[in-house]
């Protein structure tokens, strides 16, 4: 598999199931904008569910409730195979996830960027350090479920449950930022 950048526009135009290779550029202007809608569809719901986790944790909450706000929501995608696509395109966008606060889609990731910020604030480490810890964190997080996705989608099995999964992978980040 050659991933979302190797793709053609033919190719997409085929599994579409559309014969008008300029379908793609007519409806969406080139890939790229494919490519954010695609983003947009799915994610403006995570990203809203992840705001409505924040609002109910209050002014102060600790660490791993802000972690579990940005997981939770991301790992529900699990469940439909359009989801688990989406999780695996993202997963392939790792070389933007250094750039969240400036290339991060408004109106799809308000809420990430949000709580993104309030995590790398926490006073648990210099700046640099935090904000390092930031991407990682969005690394393990995306590459983790986009493991997962695959091998729900080659029936390969996964060890834990859902739930299982998502407290672990909620563990695992959080004391990512811990020090």
């Amino acid at each position: 598999m050659r991933g979302v950048q190797g793709v053609t526009i033919r190719e997409i135009t085929e599994a579409a199931g559309q014969r008008n290779v300029s379908a793609v550029s007519y409806h969406f202007h080139s890939r790229q904008g494919l490519l954010a809608e695609v983003l947009a569809r799915r994610g403006a719901p995570v990203d809203r569910a992840r705001g409505e986790a924040r609002d109910a944790l209050g002014p102060r909450p600790a660490p791993g409730d802000l972690v579990a706000c940005l997981i939770t929501p991301y790992t529900a995608l699990l469940h439909a195979p359009a989801g688990r696509s989406y999780l695996r395109i993202v997963a392939q966008l790792r070389g933007r996830f250094a750039l969240w606060r400036d290339a991060s889609d408004p109106a799809t990731t308000t809420h990430l960027t949000h709580i993104l910020a309030e995590v790398e604030a926490l006073p648990r480490a210099p700046g640099p350090v935090r904000r390092e810890r930031v991407v990682s964190l969005i690394m393990l997080l995306t590459a983790s479920v986009a493991e997962r996705a695959r091998r729900i989608d080659d029936g390969t099995g996964t060890e834990l449950d859902h739930e299982a999964f998502t407290a672990n992978l909620i563990s695992m980040c959080t004391a990512l930022l811990s020090s």
